[in-house]
């Protein structure tokens, strides 16, 4: 496999189009299922396993667990941000920093795979209740420009699953399954 599949074992993320009601719900339902397939991913990975990078220079496992909520807590709040003032600008967070704080690489996985839980079905209840026009809100990031939600939701929904691939990609390329 190449780096760049062990990097970006679903691809890397593209903006597609601005989804209509039924993707925009499939949208909303991968982000629900995301704490759910990172918990399977990792149900039974010992802690050797858990301090193993997913690839050459990578992330350990633990990391990536610890990773998730932290992000998915910065696009809660951007998403906050963006339907309560016009255009804010969010700040963004230095993820590789964060990742090697030493919670971040030795706190049992469990207290992130809680919180990523309660995270996502606050998520979830917000990201339903929204109105269809709502979702075309934006927030600008410094170096990326300006974001519409619907473009959020997609790129989010797409971290999950990026993440939870390189758990699973790796255990299958280590023969832990």
């Amino acid at each position: 496999m190449a780096d760049t599949d062990v990097k970006y074992p679903i691809g890397r993320f593209e903006t597609p189009a601005r989804p209509g009601d039924a993707r925009r719900a499939a949208l909303v339902a991968e982000i629900e299922e995301a704490p759910a397939s990172l918990r399977h991913a990792v149900a039974h990975l010992n802690d050797a396993q858990l301090d193993t990078p997913y690839r050459e220079g990578g992330w350990t496992v633990r990391q990536v667990v610890h990773h998730l909520p932290d992000s998915h807590v910065n696009g809660y709040v951007r998403f906050k941000l963006a339907l309560t003032e016009d255009e804010p600008t969010i700040k963004p967070y230095m993820e590789s920093l964060w990742a090697e704080l030493p919670e971040a690489r030795t706190a049992p996985i469990g207290l992130s795979l809680d919180l990523l839980d309660a995270l996502h079905r606050r998520w979830v209840a917000m990201l339903r209740s929204m109105a269809p026009e709502a979702f075309d809100r934006t927030y600008r990031h410094p170096q990326t420009g300006m974001s519409p939600l619907w473009r959020a939701l997609a790129l989010y929904a797409w971290h999950g699953r990026h993440h939870v691939a390189h758990v699973t990609t790796l255990a299958a390329r280590a023969g832990w399954r």
